[in-house]
């Protein structure tokens, strides 16, 4: 059976853990009771005048007077009461407990229920300001739900009087034709003209969402139709917290401003369907943030009613007493059990989210409200398995096919290695990436770091450590068994020409899964990783988001792969595969230029990313950060120029330009991105908060941190007696090396991120909302 202890840590909430009752301390206040009942009972028998043989009677005397007075006064062995104010009434803050009878002498009793005071109202007061956060989210969202509701009945309105405009005589639609171009709302309005019982309608509902936040242009701005009346226009506030909701507000407005309206003289923009739908999408996303919100303050409350019950029965064990009974009606009279309005609003918010998101269907309503994880597959893990055993003996295979053919020899090791090792070093590189990634997952799941919503990943969909590996390990199979079958078909004397298109089709398969509609393999993952590559391209275009500018730090380490993929890209594009001249993709001015793009671009990336940062935080630790990139991109620069031109001068530029960035790079790591090197931490150059318990891990990482950040020394030894193989298998391990030290990185990084939203207690995603409130307009 498993201890509650465990059963505690493993199903409290992570962000939350501070404001949940510290059970281990208690445990150990416990203890120290039933120690020192333990001591003084030792303490009376040697106090005993002698050994008697009335010693068998005393002893049976005393337990039953001990049994008595438990079955009698279990109720009054101690009472708590409310701390007495000034007032002489008794405040709701703090508890204060008077231990009587048996326990009024014993200190430990005493310090332990002091701490059970302490920790009962550390969780009343978290508990009452989260359901007072969550009940104000609700009031907000009802407000947003109201407006919506009224902004789909102006639109509504709308099309039934365009409608009816159609019908209308020609005499009509002359009359109002001049003012129906200038604006779609316009129109509604002088068409309701006509109509004074709509039209008071509509103006109701115009004046309903004016006050509660939606902005129309002034009497003094607006522009007049050709019988006076004033044109009103509408301004819908959609946050742009997404690439796709920025792109589309903005091509939005282009489209209105440009096409729609080109006339337009007023600024705002008009109620359209594709902006009520975007602002529909964003609230009924926040419903579904506040109503995870309150199922974790639902949790939140059983699980620390569950360990004040366990607690007080070890305090009962201990101390042969029955005094759970008495406290635990305290504990039930508490706000954080009292309470209904948590349940309440759960069901209130069901209850709008199925009448307005999901068609009155419950069903599809908690779909959403309440997504099912996938459980873990065990075909999944027989996979990986199988998949491992796989590609170590196809590689095993591969190594001795090779020696054998003399492929790496002197005399065939160039037009071999020159043919198949950038499509596969690609592939090899990818998929250790891939590997350690799993391993990251794997590490982050064990050490209950909440990697989803950090990532802000859908729990159903997002990828475990298993599928990871499943991932990683079925492609290197693939990858290898190409391999195989290319030297087997080399050997045995088949063209060349035909030979070669083995890597390409692995390529094209590749690819071909990447972007495949169907949902096989992984789909949302797949799509979601091309979204956020989109975003990392178009970087300073996007607000960054924290899974954007991660991918982008994978990139920087992933150099040597995009190398790759030009190569790779050359040979297919350039018909390199036929004609069989390599020098064709290894020379000439656009090979050059193209290594310092490739070289340049994760940098600049990631350097425009912080660019943006600044630009929506003001933070200036942005700027410092890009300044990192900077400095990054110049060392990366005089490297290639200093492998093409082995000068000294140029070699002191690569040490010089070099030895600064990894400074930087340094410091960035350990004190910005890991949070470490305290110097006034509680752990001595480390943190104070640390989710791994051996320290001696973290001051290890350290060192291999730095001693992996140093690996480009490499770029300025020349080893002149390497043959074509032996320098492209160096120049893979110090990618590897790259990409093992990424994915150590990415544990500590996490590991951070996920304890800043520890000490702000964030478990749930604030949704930015699409109507502003009305004291922000003034």
């Amino acid at each position: 059976m498993v201890k509650f202890s465990k059963e505690l840590e493993a199903q409290l909430i992570p962000e939350w853990k501070d404001a949940f009752v510290n059970y281990w301390q208690l445990k150990k206040h416990v203890k120290k009771v039933k120690l020192s009942r333990k001591s003084k009972h030792v303490h009376d028998n040697n106090t005993d005048f002698g050994l008697s043989i009335f010693d068998p009677i005393r002893l049976l005397m005393n337990n039953f007077s001990q049994t008595f007075h438990n079955a009698n006064d279990s109720p009054e062995v101690f009472q708590v009461k409310g701390k007495i104010g000034e007032g002489g009434e008794e405040e709701e803050e703090g508890y204060e407990n008077e231990l009587l009878q048996l326990f009024s002498e014993e200190d430990e009793v005493k310090m332990f229920f002091d701490r059970l005071n302490e920790e009962l109202d550390k969780v009343n007061k978290f508990y009452e300001a989260k359901e007072t956060e969550f009940l104000e989210r609700g009031e907000i969202l009802n407000k947003q739900l109201q407006i919506l509701l009224d902004l789909k009945q102006v639109l509504s309105d709308r099309r039934r009087k365009n409608l009816s405009s159609r019908s209308s005589s020609r005499f009509l639609y002359r009359s109002y034709s001049s003012s129906a171009r200038n604006s779609d709302f316009s129109e509604t309005q002088s068409e309701l003209s006509d109509s004074p019982t709509e039209a008071t309608q509509t103006d109701d509902v115009i004046a309903a969402l004016e006050k509660n936040g939606i902005n129309f242009i002034n009497s003094a701005t607006r522009s007049k139709t050709k019988k006076g009346k004033p044109k009103t226009a509408m301004r819908i506030d959609i946050p742009a917290t997404t690439p796709t909701r920025t792109i589309a507000a903005v091509t939005s407005m282009l489209w209105e401003d440009l096409v729609n309206n080109p006339k337009k003289e007023s600024p705002g923009e008009f109620i359209n369907r594709k902006k009520i739908q975007c602002a529909e999408k964003i609230i009924r996303g926040a419903f579904v943030e506040l109503y995870r919100g309150l199922g974790l303050l639902k949790k939140y409350s059983s699980l620390n009613m569950m360990a004040f019950a366990k607690i007080l029965k070890k305090f009962d064990k201990v101390s042969n007493q029955q005094a759970s009974a008495s406290y635990l009606k305290t504990v039930k009279e508490s706000h954080f059990i009292s309470s209904d309005k948590v349940v309440r609003l759960m069901d209130e918010v069901e209850s709008l989210f199925t009448q307005h998101f999901a068609n009155n269907d419950r069903k599809k309503a908690m779909k959403f409200l309440r997504p099912k994880q996938h459980k873990d597959s065990h075909m999944v893990s027989f996979f990986v398995g199988l998949f491992t055993g796989s590609f170590v003996t196809l590689f095993s295979v591969y190594a001795i096919l090779a020696h054998f053919s003399g492929m790496f020899s002197p005399r065939s090791e160039t037009v071999y290695v020159e043919t198949v090792y950038p499509v596969f070093s690609m592939f090899a590189l990818l998929s250790l990436h891939m590997f350690m990634y799993g391993c990251n997952l794997l590490l982050w799941t064990r050490t209950r770091i909440n990697y989803n919503f950090i990532f802000e990943f859908q729990a159903n969909t997002a990828l475990k450590y298993r599928d990871a590996f499943l991932i990683c390990t079925s492609l290197m199979t693939a990858v290898v068994t190409a391999m195989v079958i290319h030297l087997i078909l080399l050997s045995s004397g088949v063209s060349q020409t035909q030979v070669d298109a083995i890597p390409g089709v692995i390529l094209l398969i590749s690819v071909a899964l990447l972007v495949c509609p169907l949902n096989i393999f992984y789909r949302p993952t797949r799509y979601n990783f091309i979204k956020v590559i989109r975003n990392i391209i178009c970087s300073p275009f996007y607000k960054v988001l924290m899974v954007d500018f991660f991918m982008a730090d994978q990139l920087t380490s992933q150099i040597p792969l995009l190398r790759h993929m030009e190569s790779t890209a050359c040979y297919f594009i350039a018909g390199s595969f036929k004609t069989h001249r390599y020098a064709t993709c290894k020379s000439g001015k656009l090979y050059r230029e193209l290594a310092y793009v490739i070289s340049f671009a994760p940098y600049y990336w990631r350097a425009m990313q912080c660019a943006r940062r600044w630009f929506d935080e003001c933070d200036v630790n942005h700027l410092a950060n890009l300044g990192k990139y900077v400095s990054a991109m110049v060392a990366a620069g005089a490297r290639i120029t200093y492998a093409r031109q082995p000068t000294t001068f140029w070699m002191i530029i690569v040490l010089v330009t070099s030895l600064v960035a990894t400074v930087y790079q340094l410091y960035w790591d350990f004190v910005k991105d890991w949070g470490l090197l305290n110097p006034k931490s509680r752990n001595p150059w480390l943190r104070d908060d640390l989710i791994l318990k051996n320290k001696c891990i973290y001051y290890i990482s350290i060192a291999l941190n730095l001693v992996l950040r140093v690996a480009w020394v490499e770029t300025v030894m020349h080893f002149n007696n390497l043959g074509i193989f032996e320098s492209r298998l160096l120049e893979f391990l110090l990618a590897s090396v790259e990409v093992v030290r990424r994915g150590h990185w990415n544990y500590y990084r996490l590991e951070n991120e996920h304890l800043n939203n520890v000490g702000k207690f964030r478990a749930v995603k604030t949704v930015p909302l699409p109507f502003r409130e009305t004291d922000s307009d003034g």
